[in-house]
């Protein structure tokens, strides 16, 4: 028996067709066939991507949106917080400003380690914590200025990763988390606990379902974060065991009304299509109505 809900503010991102900030990640789909395979699905909203994935210019990124049908959440910065900080306030400022003018209100923060890709990460000091703590709250400042808010996004292979560190960045902070379930469950933390004991410090929400078999594989160390994406450490949503229903009624009680994005980190081969990926989304959508999260009717998805 489904729940009857109001449809959830579902959008996509482009990560789920492959497209991703890290250098050498895989094969990279042009903007047009990802926004017309979003469009396809009857998807209307999407983050927008690495930095100059899409135009730079708010007004053409704009307009390519638009004729899509597809308007623009926001989207994923990660940057270096813990050292250097007028480096990464001047990266926000610039971002912002993109995001503003694309009309999208989220900025997606992540500490980034420095490195490339997300396979490793040194440890910080206690100096260099408090400057990621003050750091991201400058920015949430400068966000705030353009009519953005900001959330803190534990990634894998970032400086806020395991359970540990998403606790402290709660007690420090006062920025508001981007829940990812996949993310949060790879880093060690139960995301629906967490939005359970902390559903007022949830202000954007990023689902994915996560296949615990390669799960154990990071964690002993058999395998890289990198690879495991590659194996399918996604899966689309109710096919791995995450028990995203159960998070989305948590968060739907709590009185979230804000996005959640559909992010199944993927890798794509070169010259592979947007039909596996397009697959994947079609059976995530689905499994959102099938549990009642989902309208029965044109706008599907909106």
């Amino acid at each position: 028996m489904t729940e009857s809900l109001d449809p959830l503010r579902i959008a996509a991102a482009p990560i789920s067709w492959g497209v991703c900030e890290v250098p050498g990640w895989g094969y990279l789909l042009d903007a047009h066939t990802v926004l017309a395979e979003m469009a396809a699905l009857g998807v209307t909203a999407t983050e927008l991507g690495p930095p100059g994935y899409l135009p730079t210019e708010p007004g053409v990124s704009r307009g390519l949106l638009d004729g899509f049908g597809i308007e623009a959440v926001g989207g994923f910065l990660a940057t270096v917080v813990h050292r250097e900080p007028e480096r990464a306030l001047a990266l926000a400022r610039d971002t912002v400003a993109i995001f503003a003018g694309c009309g999208a209100d989220v900025l997606v923060l992540a500490a980034a380690t420095g490195l490339t890709g997300y396979d490793t990460r040194p440890r910080l000091t206690g100096p260099e914590w408090r400057t990621l703590v003050t750091t991201a709250a400058a920015i949430r400042d400068i966000a705030a200025a353009d009519g953005v808010r900001t959330v803190l996004h534990p990634h894998i292979g970032t400086h806020v990763e395991t359970e540990p560190e998403v606790e402290r960045f709660l007690a420090d902070s006062d920025l508001d988390l981007c829940l990812d379930t996949g993310h949060l469950l790879v880093g060690g933390t139960d995301p629906v606990l967490l939005a359970r004991g902390y559903s007022d410090r949830i202000g954007h929400i990023h689902l994915k379902d996560v296949r615990l078999a390669l799960v154990d594989e990071i964690r002993s160390g058999r395998i890289e974060y990198s690879d495991a994406v590659r194996r399918g450490l996604y899966a689309p949503l109710g096919a791995g065991d995450v028990d995203i229903a159960a998070l989305v009624r948590v968060m739907r009680s709590a009185g979230y009304r804000g996005w959640y994005v559909i992010e199944q980190d993927t890798v794509l081969d070169t010259g592979a299509s947007a039909e596996i990926p397009s697959g994947d989304m079609r059976v995530s959508l689905d499994y959102l109505s099938a549990v009642g999260f989902a309208a029965d009717s044109a706008p599907v998805y909106r």
